[in-house]
């Protein structure tokens, strides 16, 4: 296959459009948003930007799993919907319910009755702990609602309906920043209410969110629609094929979410000028990286239905279409963010070293980029959508565990070195992946159908 002959295939590139574009859009706003948010938060202080961002961090963990447990059942569902087996896509679809609405519901627990403690693994600085805990005690309200919400997204993705999803997102999220601003400052006769007023706002807009989402998926009868018999219709021998492979991907975000938290906490330590730098600058590159998740997303719902409908040819094919366009656009991306890495962090009103940090903090994230779009785009859309999932545990975890984490600490605690420098330190964590990753992308051992025999 020629370079060339990769943009010859109009299917291809409609397929990716459709799918991808989408979830960009929503994930996008989710971004921007979560800027905006970033942004009125830090007129608080940098305290209340590092008690925030410690909170959202023990969220982080919570999110990952959910993802861990939807990108699983997404596995499933994207293969029953290349064969048309609506049936069993319900009863993914409940076991994604059962298995998410669970974890949230311990994160809850947590969150209610040791949210100092949960803060204070982070941040020694009082004034840091107190400011995070308020938000922290408020925001786990939301945990089982998004869980929800997650698991119908996901299954919408995978069966193809992405708009729906991309179209509710926005509407909640802008519900949420025009909150924001009344509540956190008091604008407009409403209460001033500071950190707890941001972790309200998310509250309420969840809950808007999977109204809205439900109300859409009932009334269009979308193939999410199912029914509560339908969704627990679930027999032993279903439940353990399901969890055979998913269990490796959840096993797989929560210790790659634990690893990522260490390094949270690594930055944490080194003191709070550098906590707020590193959420700085971590909510524009997600800014940035909302353009690859639509597309990592696009190449699993695209593998996972060829591989449903039994043509692995294609899916081989696709993989290294995919494969190779991510990292070509990062390169393009992380050039043009190197150079307005200023412009980009100009709202904040912050120290000269905090900006300073975000700023090198961007530029070391857009040299590794390309890096990590290839890691994504083979671990979460590829390997996965093959059942691949036991690889990918070890090949994610062993990066983050046996690279990553130890080098976080050894510069950030022990070599006391600037958190740019720490950052690049752990970004070869994705070097390593890229090593090992290859020669299984290319060997095919990845394509399992697991629509045979259900």
């Amino acid at each position: 296959m020629t370079v060339l002959s990769m943009f010859k295939d109009k299917h291809f590139f409609s397929q990716v459009f459709r799918i991808g574009l989408p979830i960009t859009i929503q994930n996008l706003t989710l971004a921007s948003l979560n800027l905006v948010d970033n942004i009125i938060i830090g007129g608080l202080g940098e305290a209340a930007i590092a008690g925030v961002g410690l909170a959202n961090q023990y969220f982080f963990l919570l999110n990952l799993l959910l993802f861990g447990i939807a990108s699983g059942s997404s596995i499933f569902t994207a293969q029953y919907w290349g064969s048309k087996d609506i049936k069993n896509i319900h009863r993914v679809l409940g076991l994604c319910l059962l298995t998410g609405g669970g974890a949230a519901f311990v994160f809850t627990l947590g969150g209610l009755f040791f949210p100092a403690e949960i803060i204070g693994i982070f941040s020694e600085d009082p004034e840091v702990i107190m400011l995070g805990s308020q938000f922290l005690r408020i925001i786990v309200l939301s945990y089982v609602v998004t869980a929800v919400t997650f698991s119908y997204s996901f299954t919408l993705r995978s069966t193809g309906t992405v708009k729906a999803p991309m179209a509710v997102s926005i509407v909640a999220l802008s519900v949420n920043t025009v909150l924001n601003y009344l509540l956190v400052y008091g604008y407009f006769g409403f209460p001033a209410l500071g950190v707890r007023g941001s972790a309200i706002s998310t509250v309420i807009a969840r809950f808007i969110e999977l109204a809205l989402l439900l109300f859409i998926v009932y009334g269009k009868a979308y193939p999410a629609a199912a029914k509560v018999r339908e969704l627990t219709d679930i027999s032993l021998g279903f439940a353990k094929r399901f969890f055979k492979v998913t269990v490796p991907v959840i096993l797989n975000e929560s210790m790659w979410a634990l690893g990522v938290t260490l390094y949270a906490v690594v930055y944490a330590r080194m003191g709070t000028e550098v906590i707020a730098s590193t959420n700085i600058s971590g909510t524009i590159e997600r800014i940035v990286w909302v353009i690859f998740l639509g597309f990592g997303n696009a190449c699993g719902v695209m593998l996972g239905n060829k591989i449903g409908e039994g043509d692995d040819k294609a899916a081989f094919l696709y993989a290294k279409r995919f494969s190779l366009l991510g990292p070509a656009a990062a390169v393009a991306i992380g050039a043009v963010m190197i150079f307005l890495s200023g412009w980009a962090l100009s709202p904040y009103n912050v120290s000269t070293a905090v900006y300073q940090y975000a700023q090198m903090n961007l530029i070391v994230f857009c040299c590794f980029m390309w890096v990590k779009v290839f890691n994504y785009i083979n671990i979460v859309g590829i390997l996965r959508s093959g059942g691949d999932t036991t690889f990918c545990l070890i090949l994610d975890t062993g990066g983050v565990w046996l690279v990553g984490v130890p080098l976080a600490f050894l510069g950030g605690l022990f070599w006391h070195l600037p958190i740019y420098w720490v950052y690049a330190l752990v970004n070869i964590e994705e070097v390593f992946k890229l090593i090992l990753g290859i020669p299984r992308l290319l060997s095919k051992k990845w394509i399992n159908n697991l629509t045979i025999g259900t």
